[in-house]
């Protein structure tokens, strides 16, 4: 096992897909086919912290979810107008406008219908917010649905907080949950005694589903751009592109 690190988000690309991969192709991680994962007759529920988590996590997926015909929901937590603090360019009132839209053009990519219901819970907040969230979920989830988020222990407030009301809710639904690390693969090395590898699963993708999430990534054009108002550079780093571009996810079950 590697040594444990501090699990923190810096500002630098983090653990590099040149140690990543070699190491998940070693790992006897389970192959799981997306239509196993969400059998026929299931509804497949995301529930994403902010635009653009659905992509990330499991955007190849729900494009091979959609090819098979699943019943798709996705429920966007925040509106994401906290991704650009101080900047001109992006203050939060254009975010909460431009952010929704891109995440629908993202799903338009995806070959996913647009069936995104937003809650509205402001953007590094949610961590005091859980009880509310749990209870806005229970009402949105159907015994039987298989849910995605947010791993809850991602190491982002909002991930971690998500994740954690998502799983109440599911419990209260009957839904089953299904966590998925998007900052954890930034913090974390590989071998990380504290990502759960004994419920990892491979969603393999095929070369569509890989190009299409590639392509929606795209979209999140607020988050592909230099900010020179405040100085900063892209707040999907290229890092995060390349964990993007595996031809696989990987999915605590």
């Amino acid at each position: 096992m590697a040594a444990v690190t501090q699990r923190l988000i810096d500002p630098g690309e983090g653990t590099p897909e040149a140690e990543w991969l070699p190491w998940l192709d070693a790992t006897s991680i389970q192959a799981i086919a997306a239509e196993a994962l969400v059998p026929e007759g299931s509804r497949a529920v995301v529930v994403a912290p902010h635009p653009d988590d659905e992509v990330l996590a499991v955007g190849g997926l729900l494009s091979c979810l959609a090819a098979l015909g699943r019943e798709l929901r996705i429920i966007a937590v925040t509106d994401g107008t906290a991704s650009h603090p101080g900047s001109s360019r992006w203050p939060p009132d254009v975010l909460e406008r431009i952010r929704p839209a891109e995440t629908r053009r993202a799903l338009a990519l995806l070959g996913v219908p647009h069936d995104l219901l937003r809650l509205g819970l402001p953007d590094g907040g949610l961590k005091a917010l859980r009880p509310l969230l749990a209870d806005a979920l229970i009402p949105l989830l159907l015994p039987g649905d298989v849910v995605f988020t947010t791993w809850s222990a991602d190491g982002h407030p909002d991930h971690e907080a998500t994740g954690q009301a998502t799983a109440l809710a599911a419990t209260c639904s009957g839904a089953t949950v299904i966590e998925v690390p998007v900052w954890g693969w930034h913090w974390a090395k590989p071998g990380d005694r504290r990502m759960p590898w004994r419920r990892a699963r491979r969603v393999l993708l095929d070369g569509d589903a890989s190009a299409r999430k590639r392509s929606a990534l795209q979209a999140f054009e607020s988050q592909m751009q230099p900010d020179p108002s405040t100085g900063s550079g892209p707040v999907l780093r290229n890092s995060t592109l390349a964990r993007a571009a595996r031809p696989f996810e990987v999915v605590f079950a």
